[in-house]
């Protein structure tokens, strides 16, 4: 056989095979394929966004009201509230067809965060240093154990050949 004729041949066979595959010849012809499919994305409105974004933290806002103002930077006292906001805003914000998130909702949640969490800042313990005692002992311990350490290895590669 003509090996021209031979690989024209293979050729067609996978050009075959390819189109048999390539046409969906399965199971899955007659199913409904919906859920795969890449939902249609609607313009970002962000007048819309706005409002929707105002109307969770409205909610926010009075679930927030029923809890005692010490108690707010204590998040176990309000995990409850603030995952309802987050969901709320990342819902809409997909609902309407923007990104979640993106700046305007960011900057919705950030004055959310300085309304209510602005006295939550951690209070800085001030550093100040160790005893001159505890500072001399954690200068000369590791300078002393360097040198004895130089040292021995100094006194065994002088010994080598009784140690070996």
């Amino acid at each position: 056989m003509d090996p021209n004729l031979l690989s024209l041949f293979k050729l067609s066979l996978i050009f075959a095979v390819n189109m048999l595959m390539t046409r969906g010849l399965s199971d899955a012809d007659g199913a409904d394929l919906s859920f795969t499919q890449r939902p249609q994305l609607l313009p970002c409105n962000q007048t819309v966004l706005l409002l929707e974004m105002e109307r969770c933290g409205e909610r926010f806002s009075s679930d927030m009201n029923h809890i005692h103002p010490d108690d707010r930077c204590n998040l176990t006292h309000f995990i409850r509230e603030y995952h309802v906001f987050s969901f709320c805003t990342e819902m809409n914000a997909v609902r309407i067809g923007c990104f979640w998130p993106n700046p305007a909702v960011e900057r919705f949640i950030i004055s959310i965060h300085k309304h209510f969490f602005s006295n939550c800042s951690l209070e800085r313990v001030p550093l100040i240093d160790p005893p001159d005692d505890t500072l001399i002992l954690l200068i000369v311990i590791p300078v002393f154990l360097t040198l004895a350490m130089v040292a021995l290895v100094v006194w065994c590669s002088k010994r080598g050949d009784i140690l070996a």
